[in-house]
């Protein structure tokens, strides 16, 4: 018999798969349905089977109304959380990716917190090993000892309170004594004793030592990965919601005071407000146009660090924060506090693994974690002043490029010295650069001289999530964006019978809208016939939403959603990035690239606020940020570039381009 049919052991899911079912329309419409089919089946009369077919087209209709407001309800509680409407659409469409019952131990969670330890330790190893065979010249980097101090935080009031609260998301860690959203429509009656622990910490300079604990889970990276590797899987961290409250306060003010000494690098744009990768990359594709545009090459080198949150130094970052910064007193005792004594342990299901202690790397998970990352790298950005070397950092995400004209390769020597430089800088600070990964592409005329480099140039890289190729055609990138933009698109189609078409609507601006804009800023000056691929995405997912025959003209129906297509989309985000820059809410390294057109004398157009259109010689500069955002923005009406607020200059600017776009 145990052969034939052996025990095994099966997991029951107690959650029902259609929650919707248990609406009280629902359930009464079921019970009525049933009780009119046992008649009909007594008496099987006609009439009776008639009353019990309208009966079941009546509970079908609830069924279906109740299934639409079921997930109406989870787009509107979650419209800004792309988060949640992917895991819906994901639940929704595709199997579920569960680790599997033989990793449920506690051995196996051992294993994964031993695998994550032993992988920042062998890192560390590796970099003393290559710091103690290190001899290069470095520039000495000493902090700013001009910067003001900030010793002291401030207590807040319980205003700041509830406006932190609720601006955080509200992510659960089992580690909380209540859902966060439990937690959040109870906080008026734990508000003061919040308060207390909050204004408690920042002023004795600690952070309390039990919210010092994570928790991670590990999820699969993709699903076609083996299960069984310990390696496939990606370390999920996550922290207390007290923990992260704290953490929010502590930030607001360290970043108002970063904003006020100018701490920060100018072009490191990871986690800094007004700024974002999109930015970053206008920035950098900016040079390079107008490099070719001046018959100069660039290169471009995209560095790659091995786990540098990880590896971040303790004593080093505090020393950073002191010297750096100019924290001291409080504020210096609470950060080494809340850095100090941290430890993790590992969860799967219900299992977890022994405790371990944290002795280096930011608090992954944290809200603080990335700030204080990007200023144990401010000394990155002097290397590269002092070698005269243009970079741009996002994070860990460093690019350093130059420019060559011809027949010059100095610049050349000065790139192999500063990577020299950074290589050692690096390993002095437990930051491995890992050169596999590393890459170089060239813009413009390829020269000879890149073997100095010791590393492969490559046509084509992925830089922030963009693919750039060494034409800055972005064909890749554009070919990698439809991909995935049919892919969610043909998951939406499948939702089409499950949730009204005001809620498709805006899984559609979700996951294929949004697609189509991501850093669609870069895209400017391409020819018609490349940005069409994106047009026809627009024009596919617009049929899905209006059930319209591929026979049919497709300008009516975008006009009639009023969606602008991809080239005005792309104007309207450089326009909309312009606007910010000039009204102190983009970065200042794109400001300073849109300077005000003043006249020498009083002239009407004074006040007009236009700016000053660069000089450029090629396509390739005609389609940099410089050029194209002045120029278009000169050509917009007077009451669009005279918008007294943001939301004012969308609307007319939103009417401007619709009227270019279908008038």
């Amino acid at each position: 018999m145990d052969v034939i049919a052996p025990y095994k052991v099966k997991t029951i899911s107690g959650k029902q798969k259609a929650p919707w079912r248990k609406a009280a329309s629902v359930t009464a419409q079921k019970k009525e349905c049933r009780k009119v089919e046992r008649i009909w089946r007594k008496t099987k009369l006609h009439i009776h089977h008639d009353i019990y077919k309208e009966s079941l087209r009546a509970y079908n209709s609830d069924l279906k109304s109740a299934r639409e407001t079921f997930f109406s309800n989870i787009i509107k509680s979650n419209n800004n959380n792309a988060k949640t409407l992917f895991a819906t659409v994901d639940r929704l469409t595709n199997p579920p990716t569960q680790i599997p019952p033989d990793l449920h131990s506690t051995q196996k969670c051992n294993e994964f917190a031993a695998f994550y330890t032993d992988k920042i330790e062998g890192i560390r190893r590796a970099i003393n090993i290559s710091t103690s065979n290190k001899n290069v010249g470095l520039p000495p980097c000493s902090g700013k000892s001009n910067v003001a101090g900030m010793a002291c935080f401030n207590v807040i009031d319980s205003k700041t309170l509830v406006e932190t609260v609720t601006q955080l998301k509200p992510s659960t860690c089992c580690l909380d004594s209540l859902p966060t959203n439990l937690f959040k429509n109870v906080f008026d009656c734990l508000a003061i004793d919040i308060l207390q622990i909050v204004n408690n910490s920042l002023q004795s300079g600690n952070f309390p030592k039990a919210l010092k604990t994570a928790v991670i889970k590990p999820l699969l990276k993709k699903r076609s990965l083996d299960t069984s590797i310990i390696n496939n899987y990606r370390p999920i961290s996550n922290l207390p919601f007290i923990s992260k409250i704290i953490e929010k306060v502590v930030l607001q003010q360290l970043n108002h005071f970063l904003a006020s000494t100018g701490c920060y690098d100018t072009f490191q744009s990871g986690f800094r407000p007004l700024h974002s990768t999109e930015t970053a990359l206008i920035k950098v594709v900016n040079d390079i146009r107008l490099n070719t545009d001046s018959g100069k090459t660039s290169i471009l080198m995209l560095l790659d660090l091995s786990a540098a949150f990880d590896t971040v130094d303790h004593t080093i970052l505090l020393d950073r924060l002191e010297n750096w910064v100019g924290l001291s007193g409080t504020v210096l005792n609470w950060f080494r506090s809340y850095l100090q004594n941290r430890n993790y342990f590992v969860s799967i299901g219900d299992f977890v693994s022994e405790s371990t202690n944290v002795m280096c790397g930011v608090p992954q998970g944290s809200i603080l974690g990335p700030s204080l990352f990007n200023i144990y790298m401010l000394p990155l950005g002097q290397i590269m002043h002092n070698n005269n070397i243009d970079h741009h950092c996002y994070a860990d995400d460093t690019q350093i490029y130059v420019s060559l004209s011809p027949n010059d390769y100095r610049p050349i020597d000065l790139l192999c010295q500063c990577i020299e430089q950074v290589k050692d800088w690096m390993c002095r600070n437990f930051l491995q650069l890992n050169e596999d990964k590393t890459e170089i592409i060239v813009f413009g005329a390829k020269t000879e001289h890149l073997h100095s480099l010791s590393l492969k140039t490559s046509i084509k890289a992925r830089n922030l999530g963009v693919i750039m190729d060494s034409d800055l055609h972005f064909e890749s990138h554009i070919k990698s964006v439809t991909k995935s933009a049919y892919y969610h698109l043909k998951n939406v189609a499948r939702l089409r019978g499950l949730m009204s078409t005001e809620d498709l609507q805006k899984l559609v601006h979700a996951f294929i809208t949004s697609k189509l804009d991501y850093r669609n800023g870069l895209l400017t000056g391409l020819p018609k016939q490349t940005l069409r691929k994106l047009q026809l995405v627009q024009n596919a997912a617009a049929r899905v939403l209006t059930k319209t025959k591929k026979i049919e003209h497709i300008t009516p129906i975008l006009k009639s959603l009023h969606w602008l297509p991809v080239g005005q989309r792309i104007d309207f985000k450089i326009m909309l990035l312009t606007y910010k820059s000039l009204h102190g809410l983009g970065p200042k390294y794109l400001t300073d690239m849109l300077p005000l057109h003043k006249p020498s004398r009083t002239l009407r157009s004074s006040e007009t606020n236009l700016l000053i259109i660069p000089r450029v010689n090629t396509k390739h500069g005609k389609a940099g940020f410089s050029y194209y955002a002045t120029n278009s923005w000169n050509k917009l009406p007077e009451d669009l570039r005279l918008a007294p607020t943001l939301s004012t200059f969308k609307t007319r600017l939103k009417t401007f381009m619709f009227a270019l776009a279908f008038c």
